[in-house]
């Protein structure tokens, strides 16, 4: 393979890492697998001015979560710029279904991304939240009954509690409603 082509592949593959980051960024959200979130980024992610470090993203995003049920994020278009072999920026859109108490909320969502390889992986440096919009939903679509498909095509579904994760995280019983 001559020297162009090497340098495409590389390049096809970094784009593809990076990818599958915002995409194992969404999973790990919505099933609460904190340990994988915060393998995602840098060891010494900035997290406040005081803070940095994986287990002080940890902290923050078990804040962030904890008050909230169930979120689905759905991954769309996403942009991603190189500086050089080893940095680049991205535009994620990303459309959010939250429970929040009673409430359910439809987001859509920016996330602004920066990347850095390291030890020839890819990691999120930082990565910014912006909204366009975030709307109370009219029926909060977590209290339904259950869907028993193919019996019923509506209603509520096993996941998120088929995660081991997401029922550790909750804390609240929900490995007994998983188990039936």
């Amino acid at each position: 393979m001559d020297d162009g082509a090497a340098r495409d592949a590389r390049k096809a593959l970094a784009y593809e890492e990076i990818r599958q980051l915002a995409a194992r960024y969404a999973l790990a959200v919505d099933s609460r697998d904190l340990d994988t979130l915060v393998g995602l980024f840098v060891d010494d992610v900035r997290v406040t001015r005081e803070e940095s470090g994986r287990e002080a993203l940890r902290a923050s995003f078990e804040a962030q979560l904890k008050p909230l049920g169930v979120t689905i994020l759905n991954i769309g278009t996403h942009v991603i710029d190189f500086a050089d072999d080893d940095h680049a920026t991205g535009h994620v859109y990303c459309k959010g279904e939250i429970q929040e108490g009673p409430r359910w909320i439809h987001q859509a969502i920016l996330y602004r991304d920066k990347y850095e390889r390291r030890d020839g992986r890819w990691y999120f440096v930082g990565r910014r939240h912006d909204l366009w919009y975030g709307a109370n939903v009219g029926q909060n679509p977590a209290g339904l009954p259950p869907a028993n498909w193919p019996e019923r095509s509506y209603g509520s579904g096993t996941v998120p509690t088929l995660w081991t994760t997401w029922r550790d995280f909750a804390g609240d019983g929900s490995a007994e409603s998983a188990a039936g």
